[in-house]
């Protein structure tokens, strides 16, 4: 398994909230329902998206927007457009205070207020993730606020591609359809993602990058297949036909940490997904992660998050998602 393959195990839908909305101008929604990820592509004409204290950025038709919460943001038709709509956690709406969500509901999936005769009304897609992984977060805190993947010049491409086939399913109400609608959802996220790290600049994180290395990536390989096998610089090293000391410096060189340091945040970020899952015990998911036993794994959790794994697990329950790192940026890949 590649390093992208493990991080991405984060962002996966479940029941993800997909709506395709359908907006007469003037309109402006704000979006205050601190889901940890958003993607927004507009369908049918031009949109404006605005991150909390950020510019405006413009959103054409094929244009996929990945938003980074759980800060509020705008999206309009134009950025002086008042704010009229406000769509809170568990996607409650409101307009002054009172709930619109069952009046503005428009069919399967799409909701809106639309003129009679209007010809200049926006389509946008929207899917929301609901819940975060601490896996995908060591990807997802490393992005922008706002990335915005333009439409592609080619009609054939897989993100070009995918939107159309989103606008299609949405509207369909048949069995299995949920599951559709998270796959596409995830693949869309995926492609976009894949575009930021390749990307020149992009400020992709140090790990990333290092996959490349001949000798780096197949170690960080080896702890994402195996985390728990007993690992330890020397025998990673004889992996990849190295020495301890070059490997250590190499290692430390790219990724910015050691092996063993990155090897034990790894089997934390596991186990703390694992955790999520009541059905897994704190000993089945310490000898999963690489620990000898609960007391084990229990320590170095205590240790390092300030937190018994019981803790965590109670906390991942009633908590609502956690604030990532702050960050300022917007990206726009190249078109």
């Amino acid at each position: 398994m590649d390093t992208l393959n493990g991080l991405l195990g984060g962002p996966k839908a479940r029941g993800a909230f997909l709506l395709r909305s359908i907006l007469s101008p003037p309109w402006s929604l704000r979006i205050e329902d601190g889901a940890p990820l958003a993607v927004v592509t507009a369908v049918r004409g031009d949109a404006w998206i605005q991150p909390e204290g950020r510019a405006p950025v413009l959103l054409r038709p094929g244009d996929v927007a990945i938003v980074r919460g759980p800060e509020p943001y705008t999206v309009a038709d134009t950025p002086g457009t008042p704010m009229q709509v406000v769509i809170g956690p568990g996607q409650a709406c409101s307009r002054d205070g009172a709930d619109v969500s069952a009046s503005m509901a428009l069919g399967v999936r799409t909701w809106g207020e639309v003129r009679p005769g209007d010809e200049n009304h926006s389509v946008l897609l929207s899917g929301t993730y609901q819940a975060e992984h601490e896996i995908g977060r060591r990807l997802l805190d490393h992005l922008p606020t706002l990335l915005i993947r333009p439409a592609g010049e080619d009609a054939a491409s897989t993100e070009d591609t995918l939107v159309r086939l989103l606008a299609t399913e949405l509207t369909r109400d048949e069995p299995g359809e949920e599951l559709v609608l998270d796959r596409l959802l995830d693949l869309l996220v995926v492609g976009v993602l894949r575009s930021w790290l390749a990307a020149p600049d992009s400020g992709a994180p140090a790990w990333y990058r290092a996959q490349h290395d001949p000798v780096v990536g197949p170690v960080l390989r080896l702890m994402h297949d195996d985390p728990a096998r007993p690992w330890t610089v020397a025998s990673l090293a004889a992996e990849v036909g190295v020495s301890r000391a070059g490997l250590a410096r190499r290692f430390t060189s790219l990724v910015g940490e050691p092996p063993m340091a990155y090897l034990a945040t790894w089997r934390l970020a596991l186990a703390a997904d694992l955790l999520r899952d009541p059905g897994h015990t704190v000993a089945s998911v310490a000898r999963r992660v690489g620990y000898s036993n609960a007391f084990a794994l229990s320590a170095a959790f205590k240790r390092v998050r300030g937190l018994t794994p019981q803790e965590h697990r109670r906390l991942a329950e009633e908590a609502p998602p956690a604030a990532p790192v702050p960050t300022t940026t917007t990206v726009v890949l190249a078109g």
